[in-house]
Formats: C-alpha cells, sequence, structure tokens
C-alpha cells in the first residue's frame, strides 16, 4: 500500500534532521548573524543569486519588475552536477559567493557539513514551515536548524512517446518486469529504438531508484552513521539495470546530452524516466514533439505506487552573505507565491512540483498541457508524490558518494566494472570519507 505523504513519519523521512551525529557537522556552518532587513537603508538591497533550474530568469525578471526594496542580480550557473557545486564551493572558499544559491536535496547535507551555509532559522518561521511539506521541511532541517527554503519536490515519473507506444503495440509498463518486455518489444519493432536511457554521468537517478525499492544507504543512530548501499533493495536495481544494459535493452548516454536529445528527436529514444521537472524539460528541448509525449506513474517492482525522488531544489544562504534576510525574502516569493510560480511555469519550460502544495493548482493552471495531449499531468506527479517510499536519508558526504560512482559508471559499458561495482566503489569512498571527517561510522 502506497503512503501519503502527510501521514509519512517525519523522522523517517528525514532522519538526518534530528540526529545527533549532525550536531558535529553544523556547528561549524552559519553566518555572522547579520540579517538586516531589506531596505534598512532607504535604498533597494542588491542581492546576488546563481541558479540553473528552467525558468529562472523569469522569475527574477518578475520579482524585480514588482518589487523596489531589493532588487535581484541573477547569474545561470552549470546544473550541480555539471559543474554548479564545484563553482558554489570554489566561490564560498574564495570569500566571493552570492548571496542565495540552488542546492538540491541531496547535496544540502554536504554544504551544511562544510560550513558553506547558514543557518536561515531566524528567518524561517513556523508560519513560513506550515507552507511546505514538512518532509520538504525536514530534508532541509540537519542538526535542529534550518539551511535553506525548500523549493519543489520531484517524485519520479515515466515518460514516453505515446504515437510510438501504439504503433509499435506497447502497453506502458506498470512493473518493471513489463518495463523490460516492453523494451525488448520496442527494440524488435525497430531494432534502432530503445525505450529508455541509463545515465552513467548521474547517479541521483540510479539512488531514486533504489530509494523507490526501499533502499536506506544512509542512516544516522545517536552518534554513529550506518551507510549501507548492498541491501537487498539496491542489489536488485543493480542486477535489473545491469542486465538491462548487458542486453543493450537501453541506451548508456549522459544525460541531457547531445547524443542523448539528438536519440529523442529522431526516435532513437522512445521513454525517459525521469521526474515530475522532466516534463519541462521534454517540452523545452524537444517543441516539434509537440502532442506526442504522454505520462505515467513509475514502474514498480509490485505494481503498488512507489516513487523516489530525484532530485528537487532548494535555496539557500552562503555563509559570507551579510544579506540573508534579502535572500530569504527573495526565496520566500519564488516559493510560496503564486506569482513566483506562475512566472516559472509561463516560460514553458518548467514544469516544477512546488513544495508548497496551495500553489500546486497554479502550477497546474500555468503549464500549458498541450505537449502532453492535455493530459493532467500535476496529477500523476500528485499520485506519485504521494507514493514516495518512506526511510531514506541522504549523507553528509553526497559530493564524495556520486563523485566515486559516476566515475565507475562511466566504465560499465566498456566491461571495466559493473553497476554493482561502482556503487561499492561509492560506499567504501563514503565509508573513509566519513572516518576522515572524525565521524563514527559503521558499513
Amino acid at each position: 500500500m502506497s503512503r501519503s505523504w502527510k501521514r509519512t513519519p517525519l523522522s523517517a523521512v528525514g532522519a538526518v534532521g534530528a540526529v545527533t551525529a549532525l550536531t558535529v557537522l553544523t556547528a561549524c556552518g552559519g553566518g555572522d548573524g547579520n540579517t538586516a532587513a531589506p531596505g534598512a537603508d532607504g535604498k533597494p538591497v542588491a542581492i546576488t543569486f546563481w541558479g540553473w533550474a528552467k525558468g529562472t530568469k523569469e522569475v527574477v525578471d518578475a520579482f524585480n519588475a514588482s518589487h523596489t526594496d531589493i532588487k535581484v542580480k541573477f547569474e545561470e550557473i552549470p546544473s550541480g552536477n555539471a559543474g554548479g557545486y564545484a563553482k558554489i564551493s570554489n566561490a564560498v572558499k574564495a570569500g566571493n559567493a552570492p548571496d542565495l544559491v540552488s542546492i538540491e536535496y541531496p547535496m544540502l547535507p554536504e554544504f551544511v557539513s562544510q560550513g558553506s551555509v547558514q543557518d536561515i532559522g531566524p528567518l524561517f518561521g513556523d508560519d513560513l514551515k506550515k507552507k511546505f511539506l514538512p518532509q520538504a521541511v525536514e530534508l532541509t532541517t540537519l542538526g535542529g536548524k534550518n539551511w535553506a527554503v525548500p523549493f519543489d519536490a520531484a517524485p519520479q515519473a515515466f515518460y514516453y512517446r505515446k504515437d510510438l507506444f501504439e504503433k509499435y503495440g506497447v502497453q506502458v509498463p506498470a512493473t518493471w518486469a513489463e518495463f523490460r518486455a516492453a523494451a525488448e518489444k520496442v527494440k524488435k519493432a525497430d531494432a534502432k529504438a530503445r525505450i529508455g536511457t541509463f545515465f552513467p554521468d548521474d547517479p541521483t537517478t540510479f539512488q531514486a531508484m533504489a530509494w523507490q525499492a526501499g533502499a536506506q544507504w544512509f542512516k544516522a543512530e545517536g552518534d554513529t552513521w550506518k551507510v549501507n548501499t548492498a541491501d537487498a533493495a539496491t542489489t536488485k536495481v543493480s542486477a535489473y539495470w545491469q542486465q538491462l544494459l548487458d542486453d543493450d535493452l537501453v541506451r548508456n548516454n549522459a544525460s541531457f546530452s547531445p547524443e542523448w536529445t539528438n536519440s529523442l528527436k529522431n526516435g532513437g529514444t522512445v521513454g525517459y524516466l525521469g521526474a515530475a521537472w522532466g516534463a519541462g524539460v521534454l517540452k523545452g528541448t524537444l517543441p516539434e514533439q509537440n502532442g506526442k509525449w504522454a505520462v505515467a506513474p513509475m514502474p514498480t517492482w509490485d505494481g503498488r505506487a512507489a516513487s523516489g525522488m530525484l532530485g528537487g531544489s532548494t535555496f539557500a544562504v552562503p555563509k559570507n552573505s551579510r544579506k540573508a534576510a534579502a535572500a530569504v525574502e527573495f526565496a520566500t516569493w519564488m516559493t510560496t507565491t503564486e506569482a513566483g510560480i506562475k512566472a516559472r511555469i509561463a516560460s514553458g519550460t518548467s514544469s516544477a512540483f512546488p513544495a508548497a502544495a496551495e500553489l500546486r493548482p497554479a502550477a497546474k493552471k500555468a503549464f500549458d498541457a498541450g505537449y502532453f495531449g492535455g493530459q493532467d499531468i500535476y496529477r500523476v506527479f500528485e499520485d506519485a508524490g504521494k507514493s514516495i517510499t518512506p526511510n531514506w536519508a541522504w549523507g553528509p558526504s553526497t559530493g564524495t558518494t556520486n563523485s566515486v560512482i559516476k566515475d565507475r559508471f562511466g566504465k560499465v559499458t566498456g566491461g571495466g566494472a559493473t553497476i554493482a561495482d561502482a556503487v561499492r566503489a561509492g560506499h567504501d569512498a563514503t565509508v573513509a570519507e566519513l572516518k576522515r571527517r572524525g565521524l563514527k561510522v559503521e558499513g
């Protein structure tokens, strides 16, 4: 039975938010306490903001057009895994970081553990917290402190070429067994076509699959981190995707690469295992395929609804910013107002699924569903959000974990490694890194 997010115990989904182990990490984080109110000197407060999410420029333009006390200068940076996080980290170290940055949920504990972002708790009161899914708040609460403003949730979804599925006589798969059967049918119908893609450069997609299957890579008990990437759920997911690769039933291309995009353009890839935000990616990347795509729930292992979360963004204030109040006010506007969500989604490139539940009707209304033949895609996202599997928590060294897995994933097709090898290498590197930081580790 799927579990509604509203009924999931907070301690299960965001375990890192209340454990003793993180008090060691968060002690070094936080700003200088300067939270001067925006416009206190009678002039607009100028803040800088770095991010990469679709529709961000339009959001900044809308904010600047409607506000006189704060002015935002936006700089688009590469997505986090494509160099954005390295850019942010380097800027923090150099003392020239912006006032607000985009950080995905998986990476937030890493930035907190490095002391790179401020505790915004004094600016993030209970009234504001109530606007967001409790789980989103928990994933941004570490060591009892609030480190970021949640923006979206990112339940998984399966996008597929409706026209080609009909042409090839392929049924939309509800289980992973059916997904493999569908993959075989697609390949048989067109030897050059594949049902989907394994992304060797993006461990978070694989992690979402493991999350969906019930894995729990990180668990904090007392002052000890328990790390386990070799549990039954992860082992099952690793073996499944390894077999799909070995049997040449899916592509192996970097996410959002020219190779991946071209295969979608020419019908060489007819499906995309992504998240709620993926609808905007497809719409912005493949406008010529308007009306040809549809979205379905992710296949599951037993046919019952289940989802992991693939990405999802937050807004954090780097430690050296002296304009935290203005930065949080802008972040709050982006995440909790209809004007903010409409500006983003009306850009035509974003399908954000707001963590603030009351904004979802506005998001649905702003998104032009014509690209998906008028399908109510936000209903699919809503149902997927309710089925997110509990008990997953992100560890404090996600950067190390993902860097090592990504490196090994890149060697899988050459026969130099397997998916299981890559995950094990990530485990070993994670344990070593946590021990290097002086933390107690089991695993």
